[in-house]
């Protein structure tokens, strides 16, 4: 698709000078930012006959998701950083499938656009908005394929900002010993402190491993960091250890966490993180696509919440421990 018909289709390249193409755009109090990439959230509108394969910008199915997951997992980060988050032109799920089958990768989806458009909110970021502090790069799904790009291509190119991540969150894709051997200024997390690394894992339901299912985020290589213990082996976690999940009630919107059952031990062959936590059933369009994606016992979508607490009390961690060696 060339550019003249990106911009009749999905507008501009978003401008962002304007606080409305964030979701969140605070004013600086604290020492550390954050800059957090949404996941797709442009889901049963993109399988829709006829739909594009781009979320505008102002695609409501996508401005509205995006503001849940900024509150179930974004808000991981708030109470040790500045949070800061755009909004950008993503790609919809029949489009990621297609170069997923084709590839074995989504990054033929996402390399045009969604990660021009975080590029462009980067730079502003990086010239306006950052000050010289200390960030965090995160995300989920999607949002962490594109903050996989970013590691390899644009802080690559910037190791000015580089050399000031703290870690990066890429949760819910598939950081691989091949990417980390082609990319040799990367490293992956080894423990619960330690700073400028990746950290990253895919959650699932134990029939996904008896299957082998296959699925959109896992790739061959792939490797998982146990958010419970902070571990890279097999040692499992129980439920008891987990410092919370969070719990969201639809009927009355309120929120609380606890104890849901979710324990924790990585697969280190397959690469990813088995619970025994189960989830709510979803309506059947939903449940159709999620395991047309994530396999039959996925649970691609609770990578954060089951772990909420853990997440929220390693970002504390780490930042105080990067700060401590500065």
């Amino acid at each position: 698709m060339d550019n003249t018909t990106n911009k009749n289709i999905y507008g501009e390249t978003p401008d962002y000078s304007k606080k409305e193409n964030w979701c969140r755009r605070p004013e600086a109090t604290k020492e550390v930012d954050t800059f957090y990439i949404y996941a797709t959230e442009y889901i049963l509108g993109s399988i829709a006959e006829g739909a594009p394969e781009y979320a505008s910008l102002d695609n409501r199915e996508m401005l509205d998701g995006a503001e849940t997951e900024y509150l179930g997992h974004a808000t991981t980060y708030e109470e040790a950083t500045n949070v800061f988050m755009p909004y950008y032109r993503q790609c919809g799920m029949p489009t990621m499938k297609k170069a997923w089958k084709e590839t074995g990768t989504v990054d033929a989806a996402i390399s045009g656009m969604p990660y021009d458009d975080v590029v462009t909110a980067l730079d502003y970021y990086f010239e306006n908005l950052n000050g010289g502090r200390p960030f965090i790069l995160a995300g989920h799904s999607q949002g962490s394929f594109l903050g996989k790009l970013l590691l390899k291509k644009y802080f690559k190119d910037h190791p000015e900002y580089y050399e000031r991540m703290v870690a990066a969150y890429l949760i819910g894709c598939s950081i691989t010993k091949d990417y980390l051997a082609d990319n040799p200024h990367l490293k992956f997390a080894s423990g619960e402190t330690d700073s400028g690394v990746i950290i990253s894992w895919n959650t699932e339901g134990p029939k996904n491993a008896e299957v082998n299912a296959v699925t959109a985020v896992l790739m061959p290589g792939a490797m998982s960091i146990n958010p419970i213990n902070w571990k890279l082996d097999d040692t499992y976690a129980p439920a008891s250890e987990n410092l919370g999940s969070l719990i969201y009630n639809e009927e009355t919107g309120e929120v609380k966490f606890g104890d849901i059952g979710a324990d924790a031990r990585v697969n280190v062959s397959r690469g990813v993180v088995i619970t025994n936590a189960q989830i709510d059933p979803m309506p059947e369009e939903a449940a159709k696509v999620a395991h047309e994606y994530f396999g039959p016992d996925g649970r691609h979508g609770e990578d954060y919440i089951f772990y909420y607490n853990n997440i929220k009390d390693n970002v504390n961690k780490r930042v105080a421990a990067y700060l401590a060696n500065r």
